[in-house]
């Protein structure tokens, strides 16, 4: 999947909030949380892990909504560290179920946040991709709910949010 559409669109995006600041500021650790607490809330939409519980997944579109979050913010924190020229999703295979992707995932963030290199930047991505696998989402579905969430970001910042 092409991902230059995306990072113009981020790029956009992230001006707008950031002209609409009253203090500019540094926000790469912020955003670098943000992306890590996305995570989170996707993994408790799936409900992979909770062993526990009978109760089934979310709905799809709510799963698919927690996932592209978690996209603008990996966009964010590559285009803030000049990894924008990531031209296509890097796919690899990534061993394990649903949890273990996740912890995985969860792994490859962190490492990033600390390596801050482009071969760490796109290990999230294949990361994300293999979650994405697990989900049966396909790049097409991806892409039209990053660009529904991206247009409701915008309403959320012009209301205040």
């Amino acid at each position: 999947m092409k991902l230059e559409k995306l990072f113009t669109m981020q790029k956009e995006l992230d001006a707008f909030i950031q002209n609409n600041r009253v203090e500019k500021t540094d926000v790469f650790q912020e955003k670098g949380l943000a992306l890590l607490v996305e995570l989170s809330e996707l993994a408790n939409e799936t409900r992979s892990f909770k062993f526990w519980s009978t109760k089934g997944p979310s709905a799809r579109e709510v799963i698919l909504e927690e996932y592209v979050d978690s996209i603008h913010f990996m966009l964010s924190l590559g285009i803030e560290k000049g990894f924008d020229n990531l031209e296509k999703w890097p796919i690899e295979e990534v061993s394990g179920d649903l949890t273990a992707v996740f912890l995985k995932t969860t792994e490859s963030i962190i490492f990033f946040l600390n390596e801050l290199s482009m071969e760490a930047y796109k290990k999230v991505w294949i990361h994300y991709g293999a979650i994405a696998k697990h989900l049966k989402f396909d790049p097409e579905e991806i892409i039209a709910a990053y660009i529904s969430k991206n247009e409701e970001n915008y309403k959320r910042q012009k209301e205040g949010y």
